[in-house]
């Protein structure tokens, strides 16, 4: 029965990506290629899960608190006025969201601007809901929005744009003024807008996260999704949520109904705990990341990468192999994986154009920072030990035999 499978599933079949994902599992390498912590949640939270369990908290439920939460947060921090009551839907995770909030605006053949790379799971949905993904290329090494390319990508069938900032898999942190330049196109285009800030918490240095439904003329054409997952170290629990004005939040939520009926209700009412953490809480987390960030770099740094970019948010750093080195991002992560027994990701899996003499698509590898003092220092030693033994073997350079790692463990 298997010809009689959707075109859609097919489409969906496991990816180089995937089947590298399965052969580091497979020799135990270290995980720097998934974006979750391995680190434990704060323990408050764990306690207010358990609590909620234990309080026989487990049916169907919509903890109404997190919405009265997060619009006070939006009020705060980007000037929004929305209502708790109906602009916002609990969803299970932001992945649910975006899917819901896709299949609510999207009719077939509707085109869908996403800015590439991307995060595999917004084609996907896209696709699902018979759009059209269509896709405009950010600028190396800084990703810079380019503006002519952006307004060309935009036609008569073009119904939304969706932005990630911070990004994945870049760590780029969109400006004001690129933001302004997005903005104005949506509105000249009338177009919605869908955002994904999972990451509005975690930025760098002197970059600050702007909601684009905070700028002129925006909140009536955007939808927000975002979760608890990447800010409080919960990937698992799939507390996510969208907002977006009272019509478009409601024709969300019938379909989150639909889909999933309810996130899970002892998570939600951890979540509570979790959106109500003090600023000294945000601000450690800024900290810690900023320290784990910096020890990856200076990590690839001396292994041989030439980091022309630094992340500006995010967890991840998107690292372009040296053009001395005779592989193509692929052939790199499964030596990486082979003999050195770390994972990281191949970069071509959040390319989706191919542009003729750019063959930086194949140039990149993402590794996730958002790892345990033990990980990064355990992936330090074992990519040292490489450099030391067979560095010009996995790289297939000429570089110096001599070249290590000169990361510490006092720097993590």
């Amino acid at each position: 029965m298997e010809r009689r499978l959707s075109a859609a599933s097919r489409r969906s079949a496991p990816s180089a990506i995937q089947k590298l994902s399965h052969l580091a599992q497979r020799v135990g390498a270290v995980n720097l290629a998934e974006g979750f912590p391995d680190f434990p949640a704060p323990a408050n939270l764990k306690a207010a899960a358990a609590a909620a369990i234990a309080a026989d908290l487990n049916q169907y439920r919509h903890v109404q608190g997190i919405c009265d939460v997060l619009a006070e947060t939006a009020r705060r921090d980007h000037g929004l006025d929305v209502d708790p009551i109906t602009d916002f839907v609990i969803c299970c995770g932001q992945s649910e969201a975006f899917a819901a909030a896709i299949f609510a605006i999207i009719d077939q053949g509707d085109e869908v601007l996403v800015f590439d790379p991307a995060y595999e799971t917004y084609e996907t949905c896209i696709e699902l809901a018979r759009g059209i993904p269509v896709y405009v290329p950010l600028d190396p090494p800084s990703w810079t929005l380019n503006e002519d390319k952006f307004l060309k990508s935009f036609t008569s069938r073009t119904k939304a744009v969706v932005l990630n900032s911070p990004h994945n898999p870049t760590g780029k942190v969109f400006s004001k003024e690129e933001l302004l330049i997005i903005a104005q196109a949506c509105q000249k285009m009338d177009c919605f807008a869908i955002t994904d800030e999972v990451y509005e918490y975690i930025t760098y240095d002197e970059n600050k996260h702007i909601s684009l439904a905070s700028l002129p003329g925006m909140q009536e054409r955007t939808i927000i999704t975002s979760s608890l997952s990447k800010t409080y170290s919960v990937t698992g629990w799939r507390i996510g949520w969208a907002c977006a004005p009272a019509s478009i939040a409601s024709a969300i939520r019938n379909i989150h109904v639909k889909l999933t009926d309810s996130a899970p209700t002892p998570f939600q009412e951890a979540a509570l705990t979790a959106l109500t953490s003090t600023p000294d809480f945000y601000l450690s987390l800024k900290k810690d990341y900023e320290v784990r960030r910096d020890f990856v770099l200076q990590l690839l740094k001396d292994f041989g990468f030439h980091i022309s970019f630094k992340p500006q948010g995010s967890v991840f750093v998107f690292a372009e192999l040296p053009r001395s080195w005779q592989l193509t991002d692929i052939e790199f992560v499964t030596n990486l994986i082979n003999n050195a027994g770390v994972a990281a990701v191949p970069g071509r899996g959040f390319f989706h154009r191919n542009f003729d003499g750019e063959s930086y698509h194949h140039r990149h590898v993402r590794f996730a920072f958002c790892k345990g003092d033990d990980t990064l220092m355990a992936a330090a030693l074992r990519m040292r030990k490489l450099a030391d033994s067979k560095g010009t073997w996995l790289i297939g350079s000429s570089r110096q035999e001599d070249q290590t790692t000169s990361a510490s463990c006092g720097s993590v």
